[in-house]
């Protein structure tokens, strides 16, 4: 049985006032505010099994969301390294919204995957789904980072066949016949050959 690095990790998504002129059309909003308990040892920090609000004021609600396992895999290395050599590498966190109230009076932002892989994002957006980043610790980073050292391999790039080596075609995509003899026309006031047929 193989061994999976891992990471417990627990979301926290904060409800907040919609400031300025925005708030006409929606008062409240829903944005990532934390990934917490991402010690690197085997003993993460227990944050219990339920979501639960851990503030709760007029201008902004937290609620903490337990349980998420950030997986590092082999054959995703690429996109840890990816992450890891950028200015800011992140968490990405995807969240949907309940269609119906399930953990408090409204409806709210619920988490539903940690990954710390620029390809997971990626593919989450092209699904357009909420996808929020979150500057990761530096402990994690490293953590991430020496994974894809120790399992990325630069795919090696296939030398491109210069143009010149190609055959050329012509739009019909038969064979080109190519003439090095020099064109001359019958100059300006001549109808032969005064133009190329297309």
């Amino acid at each position: 049985m193989s061994f999976r690095p891992s990471l417990q990790v627990a979301v926290v998504m904060r409800r907040e006032r919609v400031p300025g002129a925005m708030s006409r059309w929606q008062t409240w909003r829903w944005v990532l505010h934390d990934v917490l308990g991402h010690d690197v040892t085997p003993h993460a920090e227990h944050f219990g099994t339920e979501p639960r609000c851990v503030r709760h004021t007029e201008d902004e609600q937290l609620w903490l969301h337990p349980g998420f396992t950030v997986e590092l895999f082999r054959d995703d290395a690429e996109g840890y390294y990816l992450n890891a050599t950028t200015p800011a590498p992140c968490w990405f966190v995807l969240w949907r919204m309940e269609e119906e109230p399930g953990l408090s009076d409204e409806v709210m932002a619920v988490p539903t995957l940690v990954s710390l892989s620029y390809h997971d994002a990626g593919r989450w957006l092209d699904a357009q789904e909420n996808v929020d980043p979150l500057a990761a610790p530096e402990e994690v980073v490293a953590w991430m980072a020496a994974f894809a050292e120790e399992h990325w391999v630069a795919e090696v790039k296939r030398r491109r066949r210069p143009d010149s080596f190609k055959p050329l075609q012509d739009r019909f995509g038969n064979p080109a016949a190519v003439s090095t003899t020099k064109w001359r026309g019958g100059g300006s006031g001549s109808g032969e050959g005064g133009a190329h047929g297309g």
